[in-house]
């Protein structure tokens, strides 16, 4: 598995995401809730992710440890 292709693929996704956020934090005809609803979605999805890179990089290292044994 090639984590570092995989890291890079999502460190474009998050530029994205941060693009979409900047987007609805700067549209002015938003009200403060209409934002967080629309914001809270892009955090989560981020969130999501972060985690599942957390996932593949123990997986990676567990394999490696059993590949060592």
């Amino acid at each position: 598995m090639n984590v570092e292709f995989i890291e890079s693929k999502l460190q474009e996704i998050y530029t994205e995401l941060e693009k979409e956020v900047m987007s609805v934090l700067m549209d002015e005809s938003f009200d403060r809730k209409q934002t967080n609803l629309r914001v809270q979605p892009l955090k989560t999805t981020k969130q999501i992710l972060e985690n599942a890179l957390e996932s593949i990089k123990m997986v990676e290292q567990r394999g490696k440890e059993e590949l060592n044994k």
